[in-house]
């Protein structure tokens, strides 16, 4: 038995597969006898020692992981401020894991998470606590630097793809009587990268999506409409699929909702029903707009074999880049060969990936604004290949699995997150 417990939290918007990753590190960590706890509800459960005990759960219920969406030991919006700003609360995680004998911290989620890993680190440091911690990437914004992809963006990416591409037959059969317009929001709040995965629908310019909208590109509002006028009079029919995070020319978001969320991001409002009012007011165009939102990033049952298996690698290196004592690491992708596509995981510290944010190349963006290029469709078409389909039962859905989540017992006394 090596030193010490492994814990394992969740933390921001979850994916389609970023159960995988909690199943492999459970597993690669019972494998080398290294017992793991779980925070209920991300770095919230850690603060309030409310720690979820995996030895109770079976063999056969985390190995269900792999297929099941959603987090499974629940995670959370909860940014960390500075160690001098929040030094109390960075202690207090300190003081959870040293009376439950934790070793090794491994953080799953994207930018924010990374930092807050990398600050433990710190604090751990500053207070002699043997812990080795490490960032696990997940994101379905593919926005996390130094990593070619992050897991989660590729089964958003394939949904993304696959919904434009069937929702443009539909159009396509009603165009001549009824809706001329159909636009679809995705996700995407300063990267375009899931937008631009949309483009991996169409063939050639006249097969949907037939316009995207990027945030890294600004928003023409004459242009946009002409180029719908166009498509309509060529195609009999105009599809877009815009990105949440569209701006203006001068830097605000079309759909700014007002409020903001707990890591200070501000709150989008539906941006798909202002355009689809644009075109109605300006070209007389009857529309349809679809907002897939959380349906985008758990649909489990279209789930990418790539991103499935980014999803699982992650999370054995993850374990084995504690074992061997890599701190404030985090393993990333990288990719060795477009054609045939192949990758391998690396070590990457996490001061290289805390508060970067990496956008979708001006290279993958058409000349015209409206579209991707060749070299976009290169980069994200591997990571859309193959089906990771669940298990189906005899009623016809998929068999997920709800874990016991048994906590145990408490150490320490009550604490209360004031700023929550």
């Amino acid at each position: 038995m090596r030193q010490g417990k492994l814990l394992y939290a969740q933390s921001g918007g979850v994916t389609a597969v970023i159960n995988a990753t909690a199943a492999a590190v459970i597993e690669t960590a019972r494998a080398n006898g290294v017992p793991v706890l779980a925070g209920r509800n991300g770095i919230i459960g850690v603060l309030r020692e409310e720690l979820i005990d995996t030895r109770k759960e079976s063999a056969a219920a985390i190995a269900a992981l792999r297929h099941t969406p959603g987090g499974a030991f629940g995670s959370c919006r909860f940014k960390l401020k500075s160690l001098e700003q929040s030094r109390a609360q960075y202690e207090r995680l300190i003081d959870v894991l040293r009376a439950h004998d934790i070793r090794y911290f491994l953080y799953n989620g994207g930018n924010d998470s990374a930092d807050t890993s990398h600050k433990i680190s710190q604090i751990a440091q500053a207070l002699d606590y043997p812990l080795t911690c490490i960032g696990v990437p997940k994101t379905v914004d593919n926005d996390l630097a130094v990593t070619d992809c992050c897991p989660g963006f590729g089964s958003v990416a394939k949904y993304t793809a696959l919904s434009i591409l069937e929702a443009g037959y539909d159009v396509e059969s009603m165009a001549e009587s009824s809706t001329k317009v159909f636009i679809m929001e995705v996700m995407g709040r300063h990267a375009g990268w899931i937008a631009a995965a949309a483009g991996l629908a169409a063939k050639n310019a006249d097969e949907p999506p037939h316009l995207i909208l990027f945030p890294e590109i600004a928003f023409d509002e004459d242009a946009f409409l002409a180029k719908v006028k166009a498509t309509v009079e060529r195609v009999g029919y105009c599809t877009v699929v815009a990105s949440e995070g569209l701006k203006n020319a001068a830097g605000e978001f079309l759909a700014e909702a007002g409020t903001r969320d707990a890591f200070g991001h501000s709150q989008l409002g539906g941006l798909a029903p202002v355009l689809a009012q644009l075109v109605k007011s300006k070209l007389g165009y009857k529309y349809h707009w679809a907002l897939p939102d959380y349906l985008q990033r758990s649909a489990r049952h279209i789930a990418s074999q790539t991103d499935f298996d980014h999803a699982t690698a992650v999370g054995k290196a993850a374990v084995e880049m504690a074992l061997a004592g890599k701190n404030a690491s985090m393993p990333v992708i990288k990719r060795t060969s477009d054609a045939p596509y192949r990758w391998k995981i690396e070590a990457a510290p996490l001061s290289k990936v805390a508060n970067h944010e990496k956008k979708l190349p001006k290279s993958y963006i058409r000349k015209d604004g409206y579209g991707i290029t060749e070299a976009a469709r290169s980069y994200l078409e591997p990571l859309i290949r193959g089906e990771a389909y669940p298990p189906y039962a005899k009623d016809g859905l998929p068999k997920y699995v709800r874990l016991k989540k048994m906590l145990v017992a408490k150490k320490l006394p009550e604490y209360v997150i004031a700023d929550k």
